[in-house]
């Protein structure tokens, strides 16, 4: 059997699991990874939590680190282009190889955890994260960072004990799992900070720092957090570790960062947004917290490492004349500071908006701020089960916010965006949102098309 059919059936047979669900808890995968050696105990963790930012800090702190010469694994969620992106060496995604012969290793023993009937069968998301904890010891890795999934406390990554937990920012999310109020989603994200061992968030809300503090302070645990920047270089000096936009640029942007020893100015970063430069700040004081531990850095490998960030699917421009901009905020926070930064980055006449999103999604908060930007909406959706339909959030939005003919369903996405882009004129923008797994599909349609085309 060739290698390429191996791996589509690798994927079905991960893929298949899904029918399981979302089923928060550690038993299962505690029980599998016994069976595989404990792989986890081999490898040093910066176990990475929050409702959002949390991708985007794992891939420049990856890149920072890699530049220093640390052999680094990267493990992240949802995939973009490819599901080997999941799980990186080094900067290089899984090869399909590898990742056939993992599946060939923990197939049979998820078969014997499934048949037990006190544990029941393993999900998805706990069968990933064992491979990808197998691959980073049999790749071993000097230091894994490795991103939550979902909340914290039962979330499958919780089973490792990391040197440094970093908790982004919290804000309401997945309240049918995680609790109603902001308190309660805080305290599940707070299962990620383990005795003994230092806290690092960006998280803003008083509530929030309240709740991580005194958890921090029951598990003796040093707290460290990230202050929001000033309009200049001198307001941030009382408050650090912060960083502060210098210039925007049609590539990114520059800022400077006072931490807690470090002091720089003119550091890039190819990722648009004010609220990347928060999580370039977070990463920047992981970096000085990671000294102590061994992992040192210096300034060449920290403006390196920064520029050379590459995390694609936010505010990401795929073409310009009419901009094709590709961003997965999937949460009322997300979409709130991405309708923020389409007029400080972006200049058009007109925004045509292709928005599909998952149906556990606060939908009509994430409309609320995307919609008024809008000049014409395409709802859509992406190939996933837990899409929700276009027709129906049209016709909610139809009647909540008065749209009248400036909107339409194509519940195709590949139809949805050839329709945007025939709509747009040069100096107009098509804006794809509304969740990572629409904008993976658009991207690859239009990869598809270009390669096609021939360009």
């Amino acid at each position: 059997m060739n290698n390429d059919k191996r791996y589509r059936e690798a994927l079905d047979w991960i893929h298949g699991l899904g029918r399981f669900g979302s089923r928060p808890g550690l038993e299962r995968i505690i029980v599998l990874l016994e069976m595989l050696g404990n792989p986890h105990h081999q490898l040093c963790f910066v176990h990475i939590g929050g409702t959002n930012g949390k991708g985007s800090t794992a891939a420049m702190l990856d890149s920072i680190l890699r530049a220093a010469g640390c052999r680094t694994g990267l493990y992240t969620s949802p995939y973009l282009l490819s599901f080997t992106n999941r799980m990186a060496v080094n900067g290089s995604d899984i090869d399909h190889y590898q990742l056939v012969e993992l599946v060939d290793q923990i197939r049979p023993l998820v078969d014997k955890i499934s048949c037990n009937e006190e544990l029941g069968p393993l999900t998805e998301f706990e069968v990933v994260t064992a491979l990808a904890l197998t691959y980073f010891a049999r790749r071993k890795v000097d230091l894994v960072i490795l991103e939550v999934g979902l909340g914290g406390r039962l979330d499958a990554t919780n089973v490792v004990t990391p040197i440094l937990s970093i908790i982004t920012n919290i804000s309401l999310e997945h309240t049918d799992v995680l609790g109603n109020t902001v308190e309660a989603i805080a305290l599940e994200k707070a299962g990620i900070i383990k005795q003994g061992r230092p806290l690092l968030t960006a998280a803003e809300d008083r509530r929030v720092l309240t709740i991580l503090e005194k958890r921090c302070d029951e598990l003796k645990a040093p707290f460290y957090r990230i202050y929001p920047g000033g309009t200049t270089v001198e307001e941030i000096m009382s408050e650090k570790p912060v960083a502060i936009i210098q210039k925007i640029t049609a590539g990114g942007q520059y800022f400077a960062y006072r931490g807690f020893l470090l002091q720089l100015d003119d550091l890039f970063v190819p990722l648009r947004g004010s609220y990347q430069v928060n999580n370039a700040a977070t990463a920047l004081a992981a970096v000085e917290l990671l000294e102590e531990y061994g992992f040192s850095t210096d300034e060449s490998s920290i403006r390196s490492g920064l520029a050379e960030t590459n995390w694609p699917g936010r505010l990401e421009v795929l073409s310009e004349k009419p901009f094709l901009i590709m961003d997965g905020a999937h949460n009322p926070a997300a979409i709130e500071k991405l309708a923020a930064a389409l007029p400080q980055y972006f200049n058009y006449k007109k925004l045509i908006l292709v928005i599909g999103v998952l149906a556990d999604k606060d939908t009509a908060a994430m409309l609320e701020h995307i919609l008024p930007r809008a000049d014409t909406i395409i709802f859509t959706r992406p190939i996933l089960p837990r899409a929700a339909d276009p027709g129906e959030i049209a016709a909610f939005a139809v009647n909540y916010y008065a749209l009248r003919n400036n909107y339409m369903v194509i519940y195709n996405h590949g139809e949805a965006l050839e329709k945007a882009l025939e709509m747009a004129g040069p100096d107009d923008a098509v804006l794809v949102t509304g969740s990572l797994y629409t904008v993976s599909d658009v991207r690859a349609y239009w990869q598809q098309s270009q390669d096609l085309a021939g360009k």
